[in-house]
């Protein structure tokens, strides 16, 4: 058993393994969709992205499904520990709010982590390639959403950043 023989999923997208058609990472996209499985979804769809040609109408709008209902989830999570942390620190539980800390930490960088890959993806690629004013204006607006989330869960001189970053897109 060299590395060589190592069996490789072949319907888990990859960056290492973009060798599925694109058409096949859309039909994934909509399956992960139908399953509720975002996750899944937002990296079938950043593999399409990531792949270089415009992105159609229906395409565009499965990436923006897909990382919406990603992050939302944990938007949603944050807001429900965040609210936990207060409460147990108002009644001097100290020990729970500390792991309420830790736990709302650890959705954070989910948050961060997420975010900061569609940025990426729309940063460096949709938003410099957008041919036309339809894609470039929504992809915008996506990113304006991206930021502003970020500042939603961020402190201090971060979350002025990520606000200015927000109006910046929302401007363009």
């Amino acid at each position: 058993f060299g590395s060589s023989s190592i069996v490789r999923p072949r319907n888990r997208p990859s960056p290492l393994f973009p060798a599925m058609s694109r058409e096949k990472n859309v039909y994934l996209a909509k399956l992960s969709e139908q399953a509720e499985r975002y996750d899944e979804m937002a990296n079938y769809m950043k593999v399409v992205a990531e792949a270089g040609s415009e992105l159609g109408v229906e395409e565009r709008n499965l990436l923006s499904v897909a990382y919406k209902n990603a992050v939302g989830s944990r938007r949603a999570s944050w807001r429900i520990v965040s609210s936990v942390e207060q409460k147990e620190q108002s009644k001097g539980n100290a020990d729970n709010a500390a792991t309420a800390s830790e736990y709302r930490t650890k959705v954070e960088g989910e948050l961060n982590e997420i975010c900061g890959t569609i940025l990426k993806l729309l940063e460096s690629g949709l938003i410099p390639g957008a041919g036309g004013g339809e894609s470039k204006v929504f992809y915008c607006k996506m990113a304006g959403d991206y930021y502003r989330y970020i500042a939603e869960f961020s402190t201090g001189g971060d979350k002025d950043k990520a606000a200015e970053s927000a109006k910046k897109c929302y401007d363009d």
